[in-house]
């Protein structure tokens, strides 16, 4: 009896051992993804016409940090954004701000067998992303980092999308 105890208890501990890939910091993508990439461009494509469009505008900017303790911080503005006319912005300035950006932040998980990454949101600039988990696709060419989302409604136009976000390592 103790024998099977023993062996038992030995599997178990030899299979706690064994990371699954989406939590691996050892992972070969997870390592490639820490550090800080610049918006290259963040484009939609409606489902099913396959009509595609700028999401913020033709030039927007932004910026996205992996760290290598699993946390990100993202924002993004929209191209054309205008400075408010004083040192504090009007109501109508304000809102033209708010609604021409993005930001978040929260933890990340990569799992190299699907090649897809969950951004797991703890905190958002509007609120409406706080709590969520939002799945992407991502590849690597060359020195780019491109994130696409699954087919879902996209959060501006209420239309069935699938967003491609484009980024560049900052070197």
């Amino acid at each position: 009896m103790k024998r099977i105890f023993l062996l038992l208890a030995l599997v178990m501990f030899v299979l706690t051992l064994r990371a699954p890939a989406q939590t691996s910091p050892a992972g070969a993508d997870q390592q490639r993804m820490v550090g800080t990439w610049k918006l290259v461009s963040y484009l939609r494509e409606e489902t099913p016409s396959g009509a595609k469009s700028d999401v913020m505008g033709a030039h927007p900017s932004g910026y996205i940090n992996y760290t290598a303790d699993g946390r990100l911080i993202l924002i993004i503005v929209g191209s054309g954004r205008k400075r408010p006319a004083g040192p504090v912005a009007t109501p109508e300035e304000a809102k033209a701000l708010l609604t021409s950006m993005l930001a978040y932040a929260g933890t990340y998980t990569v799992d190299t067998r699907a090649k897809t990454i969950s951004h797991n949101i703890e905190v958002s600039w509007d609120e409406t992303r706080t709590g969520e988990s939002h799945l992407r696709t991502y590849k690597f060419e060359g020195d780019r980092l491109i994130l696409t989302t699954v087919p879902s409604r996209d959060p501006a136009t209420g239309k069935d999308t699938v967003r491609t976000v484009t980024w560049e390592r900052v070197k």
